[in-house]
């Protein structure tokens, strides 16, 4: 992005203290051009419905027609649309999310490790980030809190949460079919019903099939890498058999079938030969990544999932001011994948994951409105969580002896289990007419029981050094999580507020403890963090302009870190405290009656106060001078995005709308070593779009084209430097463009 634009970006939203990431659509379905104010817009940040601009949480939200103008068909595509986060597709999996919100995330890929940022869906946690790569079929609302969620949240995460809110039958009835074609091989349908079965019973089914070839290929045989073909569907069936009673019966299932998701070295790959020495197997590539790959894996060694849940809530109005509510939550995961971590022909860090997980989640919660200054909520929650694993490591190629290989393989075989209990109260009380104090407490206690074994089979001449390590191991952690703001209205049209949050992690055990030395020690401490926050939210007398701005100071503590030690070693540090600020802006505003203009600008300053690394000490064996911890991985020091969108009448009463972005982020780190060359410079993307309604909003024709200038860039990382020299980049999608059309039926 050029100065100037980024400047705009930045001027925009100083000038509005910028606001929620919703968008109003300029007219799509419901919608006419002849608008004079913004929509108000509810959420349920603090798990009761409240107006955006009431609430003092850093929140933004998307309603449908929001994440299609964002062209996002996954959660993902909420990259770029939220300052200081973010979210891409994880490392070299199909199914796979990364999300880091304030600099806080998940650093390693493996099971063993929790959540940064906490995923949920209809209120139900998602606690694996395999299956958390959303396809977004039939979505109300999304929401993104950013800061620690240590107090009215199924699960503490210390970096934020991100919540989908599916439809529901009684409110969203109708329905849409809606087609999608598009280069790469993009073909997508999508389709959701809902009606009133009687005067108590509503019901719902939705569904999608999302279809692409990928956009990397072999470079020989013409494979496509990094493709989708996903199968979901979900129903709901609703009652209200009285006023004081509702219940929501969901069930959804989703299965994937791809190829693998390949990436590209970014470093030379090397073999350890015992009488020849370091050998280069594969030079560093130059130039820009062309989008060709090559592997060692079979055709038919892909990535498959299957996801399924079913889901209950229900809410008894007890009397006028007690609500009673109950979640409860049943999901199993079963993956298996097929992983080129060296992104070669060569078996270096070639994996097979299977994993098969199964989780059960009940939530209470007991709340209280008096009708005038008080509201409160007190709960409880459980979650138990199993993840049986297996894995396999292929590598005959890593080493050799005068020149002719030696085959290795790795055999993993674990089983995690987690139980969380937690009790919570939260309380706001108007205590003035302009006065408003929240405070809540949360009590955690996280137990886990993790057994490991791996076994090793060489090839010759080195067949008795095989062996098996294996541990047993039960720990528990307990913490509370408490928050209180501070809130003023200093007009009907402007608020303020002051917050403190603390955030917890649980530990955990390192599920690559391949040594006797690690499986006698595997256990990390959890993870803490303090963020004080000071913010405003206001929009016009005429409600034509909204905007918001936060500011925020985050003491980090026991940063979970996995580092790359030696041949087969990858030792979890509990290395760093960090201390991370940033300010945020979100705008938008209505010009005239058919043209919106908004904005979101992030300035993150993430810094390590210490990092205790013994691979740092120049008398360490393995000391390696371009690993240094000057930067936090995922934590850009800017992102911002600037949006214009316009609706034109047409004589016959159908609308065309025109719109447009450009997102902007500075250069990031992919991977906790801070090497050169898995870091992204800055880069800008732009986005197009145009959408048809017709005079009765029931036929919708939608066009776009995402990453307009073809900007080659990389999103994530994977560094197991200490295996032949592993580092490898993988990026985003080149650019691309589709058309869709969709029939309303109400």
């Amino acid at each position: 992005m050029k100065y100037s634009t980024l400047g705009l970006a930045i001027a925009f939203g100083l000038s509005t203290l910028a606001a929620n990431a919703q968008e109003p659509a300029a007219p799509a379905a419901g919608q006419r051009t002849d608008a004079t104010t913004l929509d108000s817009i509810t959420v349920t940040a603090r798990r009761r419905t409240e107006s955006l601009q009431d609430v003092p949480v850093a929140v933004s939200a998307f309603g449908e027609e929001q994440l299609k103008d964002l062209q996002a068909s996954n959660i993902d595509g909420l990259q770029g649309a939220v300052p200081n986060m973010n979210i891409v597709q994880g490392r070299g999996s199909a199914n796979s999310v990364n999300v880091f919100i304030r600099g806080i995330g998940q650093p390693d890929a493996l099971q063993t490790f929790d959540p940064g940022v906490g995923m949920y869906v209809d209120d139900i946690y998602y606690s694996r980030i395999n299956g958390a790569l959303f396809s977004l079929f039939d979505v109300q609302q999304v929401e993104v809190l950013r800061g620690p969620q240590g107090t009215l949240y199924g699960k503490n995460s210390t970096g934020g949460a991100i919540k989908v809110a599916t439809k529901n039958p009684f409110d969203d009835t109708g329905g849409a079919v809606e087609l999608t074609g598009g280069d790469h091989g993009r073909a997508e349908a999508r389709f959701y019903a809902s009606g009133q079965l009687s005067d108590t019973v509503a019901a719902s089914i939705a569904g999608a099939w999302l279809n692409h070839d990928g956009f990397v290929r072999d470079r020989d045989s013409g494979r496509h890498y990094n493709d989708d073909d996903t199968r979901a569907v979900r129903a709901k069936l609703a009652f209200r058999p009285s006023d004081a009673f509702r219940a929501t019966l969901s069930l959804d299932h989703t299965r994937q079938d791809a190829a693998l998701s390949m990436g590209r070295p970014t470093a030379p790959l090397r073999r350890t030969d015992l009488l020849l020495g370091p050998v280069v197997l594969l030079p560093a590539p130059t130039g820009e990544f062309d989008f060709t790959a090559r592997t060692s894996f079979r055709p038919d060694q892909g990535q498959e999932l299957k996801h399924s849940g079913v889901s209950l809530s229900m809410e008894w109005d007890l009397d006028p001011a007690w609500v009673l509510r109950s979640i409860t939550g049943y999901r199993e995961l079963e993956t298996r994948s097929f992983v080129d971590i060296d992104a070669s022909e060569y078996e270096l860090g070639d994996v097979l994951v299977a994993l098969d997980q199964d989780q059960v989640s009940q939530e209470l919660q007991l709340l209280y409105d008096n009708g005038s200054n008080l509201q409160a909520t007190f709960g409880a929650y459980y979650m138990k969580e199993n993840v049986p694993s297996y894995q396999e490591a292929y590598a005959d190629d890593l080493f050799a002896l005068g020149g002719v290989p030696i085959a290795f393989l790795r055999t993993i075989g674990d089983d995690l289990s987690t139980e969380s209990v937690a009790a919570f109260a939260h309380a706001n009380w108007q205590f003035a007419p302009s006065w408003t104090l929240a405070a809540g407490l949360r009590w955690t206690r996280d137990s886990k029981d993790y057994d490991r074994s791996t076994s090793t089979f060489w090839g010759a001449p080195f067949e008795a050094t095989n062996e098996t390590v294996g541990f047993s191991a039960r720990k528990s952690w307990t913490a509370w999580t408490p928050s209180v703001s501070l809130q003023k209205a200093f007009s009907d049209n402007l608020m303020g507020y002051v917050s403190a949050n603390r955030g917890f992690k649980s530990g955990g055990f390192n599920g690559r403890a391949n040594s006797a030395a690690e499986a006698a020690a595997p256990d990390f401490d959890p993870e803490f963090v303090w963020t004080y926050e000071a913010g405003l939210k206001g929009s016009s007398a005429d409600n034509r302009l909204r905007g918001s701005a936060a500011a925020f100071w985050s003491e980090y503590s026991d940063f979970q870190a996995r580092v790359s030690q030696d041949v087969g070693t990858f030792p979890v540090l509990n290395a760093a405290e960090l201390e991370i600020k940033g300010i945020e802006l979100e705008g938008v505003a209505l010009l005239g009656e058919a043209t919106t203009l908004s904005g979101q600008l992030g300035w993150l300053d993430a810094q390590y106060k210490r990092f205790d690394d013994f691979r740092l000490d120049p008398a360490y064996p393995g000391y390696d001078p371009s690993v240094n911890h000057d930067h936090v991985p995922f934590s850009p020091e800017w992102t911002a995005r600037l949006a214009l969108q316009h609706a034109f009448a047409l004589p016959n009463g159908a609308t065309l709308s025109l719109g447009g972005d450009v997102s902007y982020r500075s250069r990031t780190w992919l991977s906790v070593d801070n090497r050169d060359n898995l870091s992204q410079d800055a880069y800008a993307l732009v986005g197009l779009f145009g959408v048809w309604d017709s005079p009765q909003l029931r036929w919708q024709l939608r066009a776009g084209v995402r990453n307009l200038t073809d900007k080659t860039y990389m999103v994530e990382g994977q560094e197991f430097a200490s295996v032949g020299n592993i580092q490898t980049a993988y990026y985003g999608w080149p650019r691309n463009w589709y058309v869709s059309a969709r029939y309303n039926f109400f």
